[in-house]
């Protein structure tokens, strides 16, 4: 007979803990906009743009030629990116430059990257 080891053998619940927890708890409305955030950053292409971003403020074409895509599917990807609120734009002049959003972003992006790289 195949034993589990990954769950208890038996069933107790910590009342204490469970109520301390449950205090805390994420609303629905913030586990679906941090889900949402993650699932954004599952793509690879989004993830590069992120990186990229996280080392200077780059044009579309910039971009582009940095990840060897075509400017119309950077754009798209920045939409989506700009819609999770992850990166921002200014306009100057004829050109538009993307960043990252705020610092949050960067510490999430590179805490996730230390974390795969350790």
């Amino acid at each position: 007979m195949n034993k589990q080891h990954d769950v208890c053998e038996v069933r107790a619940i910590n009342k204490k803990k469970v109520k301390s927890v449950k205090q805390l708890m994420l609303t629905d409305n913030e586990a679906n906009s941090l889900s949402g955030t993650f699932s954004v950053l599952a793509d690879p292409t989004r993830t590069k743009i992120i990186y990229a971003l996280s080392n200077d403020e780059l044009c579309v074409c910039d971009i582009a030629s940095i990840l060897g895509m075509s400017v119309s599917a950077i754009s798209h990807q920045l939409r989506i990116l700009r819609n999770m609120r992850l990166v921002k734009f200014r306009k100057e002049s004829k050109m538009v430059y993307y960043s990252l959003d705020d610092e949050h972003i960067t510490t999430l992006f590179n805490e996730g990257l230390n974390h795969i790289r350790e």
